[in-house]
């Protein structure tokens, strides 16, 4: 019998009776930020070809034809901060495709915590909706793939959704996470990874839905705002919530600051999240989303 997901405080996250686990899952220190024009890798654009794939990339296997299906491939080899791993923990790994618009601070704490060897999840594609997104460099320095899919590249939104669609599920994720990626996503791309999207947002929702959560907190004169980290439906910042933490206001605090101190608790809890979600650990029953024991996962 699987129990509830619990809500954490802002310094400490019990689940099921339990502290979540310490350690390389916690750690989210990153690489140096390297100098200006520095790129590492090619990028793709939405529709573009790869001139220069890489042995065990994934951009360069056939896809399946689904979301999942065929064989697990090699990840690309590994780089800058990433730990590099054997080839029979890349492939038992679940799936892990991040979407990012900018600086990609979750994204880093998401490679951080894959790099462990037994963190069972290896991040296999990130993809921006712009080149200028600091999380493509992040990714690159990891030894991971790059896309970048821009909007304007195509005729309408429902036309990008569906390019969209098609590039996350040739990388045949476990998980989908949305780690500050600054555009809503229409049904043809919820519909196709079904209780399989993330995100997470800066403050307790229903509260403060948008993209200026922070910024609404704060006029709005709250004591305790924080994150949630919930799945993704048709529905803007309405999914299952799978955790949430808070984190108090402070005397003097304006948007930036606030925002610094929300985001470590994003990059304490995304990271845990996306683990229990490609473990088949999360059961879905109407709005409530609750931890299945593992062997419950299993069957």
């Amino acid at each position: 019998m699987g129990h509830p997901l619990g809500f954490p405080g802002p310094r400490r996250t019990v689940m099921d009776g339990r502290s979540l686990p310490a350690g390389p899952l916690c750690s989210f220190r990153g690489p140096a930020p390297p100098a200006p024009g520095m790129l590492h890798r090619p990028f793709l654009q939405a529709g573009a070809v790869n001139h220069k794939r890489r042995r065990g990339s994934i951009l360069s296997a056939r896809p399946s034809g689904g979301c999942r299906g065929g064989p697990p491939m090699a990840a690309s080899a590994q780089a800058g901060n990433q730990a590099p791993r054997t080839g029979e923990a890349v492939a038992d790994a679940k799936r892990v495709v991040v979407l990012v618009s900018g600086h990609g601070s979750n994204l880093q704490a998401l490679l951080d915590a894959a790099a462990d060897p037994g963190a069972g999840m290896a991040v296999v594609l990130v993809v921006a909706d712009r080149p200028g997104a600091y999380g493509l460099e992040r990714a690159r320095l990891a030894g991971v793939d790059t896309i970048v899919a821009r909007p304007a590249d195509h005729p309408d939104r429902a036309a990008y959704d569906l390019a969209l669609r098609d590039l996350v599920a040739a990388a045949r994720p476990d998980v989908v996470c949305l780690a500050g990626f600054m555009r809503i996503l229409g049904p043809s791309f919820v519909r196709a990874f079904p209780d399989r999207i993330v995100n997470t947002h800066p403050s307790l929702l229903p509260a403060f839905r948008g993209a200026h959560a922070v910024r609404d907190a704060l006029a709005y004169g709250v004591r305790v705002t924080g994150c949630t980290v919930h799945l993704v439906d048709e529905e803007v910042d309405h999914g299952p919530v799978l955790f949430q933490a808070a984190v108090p206001v402070e005397p003097g605090d304006d948007e930036d600051r606030l925002h610094e101190r929300i985001k470590r608790e994003e990059h304490r809890l995304l990271p845990v999240a996306v683990r229990l979600l490609a473990e088949g650990r999360v059961r879905v029953e109407g709005r409530q989303a609750r931890l299945a024991e593992p062997e419950e996962a299993t069957r």
